[in-house]
């Protein structure tokens, strides 16, 4: 690989691939990490993804492939040689050491002035704003304030790459979110590459530029929140990323950018979408419908799909009304609408009609 390829990069893995004795942890991963991007690792617990952190961090070695870092192969160097550093969820503060100290500490192992590591020290407390923090003990600080001071310090040192592992994992729902704004608006601050590593779909797709969904070692897709969450290309993506309705047929017809679709209840459905040509009459497919863009009516709705079935189940969340519908083949979706937009029921057991728009399937091969 050229160096002059690699560059534009921070980080590329290049067909990684990590076991522990017969098991294959990570499998063949490669993937190009853009300088000063806010890229997450996403994934259900056991599906490489913080082990594959951990190799970026030198903590592990690969069993065979590259990891280059600013274009240079980093795969066998100690974890001190690279310009990385890592954020725990289990913070890792030394409990016998003030704030200033805590945060302190990587400078003074690289010998730097106590000018140099004052003034960098208050920087760095200013900008995960706790300014007034330092002569405080991990011990005097709530769990929000112990994250921002493990932050603080893995930052101080101007690292190239920030390496995040479920850091936010042990705080309450509340502070989480929060924390989400302030981790984004500070990788964004500092123009640091950021690699998060998280089980939290809704944490993904709130924080990150680009979104790497893993399962079982393989890294099944890459791509933007919107196109992670609306554009899925394999059933366990469309099925781990959110709620969806997953829907198995065989292809009848295929016309330009439309499709026919039988399913396993025999009844027939309709999808557009420009990017089918590859697929031909008599093709197996998922068909994926998320929640939100299927509607409820008592009536027929012309121009769409279709599908009849009687209400199994409403939950009021807040600022929706989720119904659980059970269709004629026993096949159950839910429909998300808002609360306010809801169709009036008399109660489960009503016969309703399910609809949505062609546009709004989107097919897995």
């Amino acid at each position: 690989m050229k160096e002059k390829e690699c560059i534009k990069y921070m980080i590329q893995l290049v067909a990684i691939n990590k076991s522990f004795k017969e098991h294959k942890v990570v499998n063949d991963i490669s993937i190009v990490i853009n300088k000063g991007e806010f890229l997450t690792l996403l994934g259900p617990s056991g599906c490489g993804k913080t082990t594959t952190l951990r190799m970026i961090a030198g903590f592990e070695e690969p069993t065979s492939g590259e990891i280059l870092l600013d274009g240079m192969d980093v795969s066998t160097k100690n974890p001190y040689e690279r310009n990385v550093n890592t954020v725990f969820q289990s913070y890792a503060l030394f409990p016998n050491m003030d704030v200033y100290n805590n945060i302190a500490f990587g400078l003074k192992i690289k010998k730097s002035s106590k000018e140099v590591i004052k003034e960098k020290v208050t920087k760095v407390l200013a900008l995960v704003q706790l300014e007034d923090f330092g002569d405080r003990y991990p011990s005097q600080l709530s769990g929000g304030q112990k994250q921002r001071i493990a932050i603080a310090r893995a930052i101080v040192n101007s690292p190239k790459v920030l390496l995040l592992d479920e850091p936010l994992g042990a705080l309450d729902l509340k502070l989480r979110k929060q924390m989400q704004f302030e981790l984004k608006h500070l990788q964004k601050k500092l123009g640091i590459t950021f690699i998060y590593v998280t089980h939290d779909q809704e944490e993904a797709l709130t924080m990150s530029d680009r979104i790497a969904v893993m399962n079982e070692g393989k890294i099944e897709q890459v791509g933007t929140p919107n196109e992670i969450y609306n554009k899925p290309k394999t059933k366990f993506v469309a099925d781990f990323i959110g709620e969806t309705n997953l829907f198995e047929g065989v292809i009848e017809t295929h016309s330009g950018n439309k499709l026919s679709v039988l399913l396993d209840s025999d009844e027939k459905i309709n999808v557009i979408d420009g990017t089918l040509d590859k697929l031909k009459q008599g093709d197996s497919i998922y068909i994926t419908i998320r929640p939100e863009r299927m509607k409820l009516s008592h009536s027929k709705v012309e121009s769409k799909n279709m599908l009849k079935g009687i209400v199994k189940e409403r939950i009021f969340i807040g600022s929706i009304n989720k119904t659980v519908i059970k269709l004629s083949n026993e096949k159950e979706v839910i429909i998300n609408e808002p609360a306010i937009d809801t169709l009036k029921f008399q109660g489960e057991g009503d016969e309703v009609y399910v609809s949505w728009e062609y546009e709004d399937g989107v097919v897995i091969n």
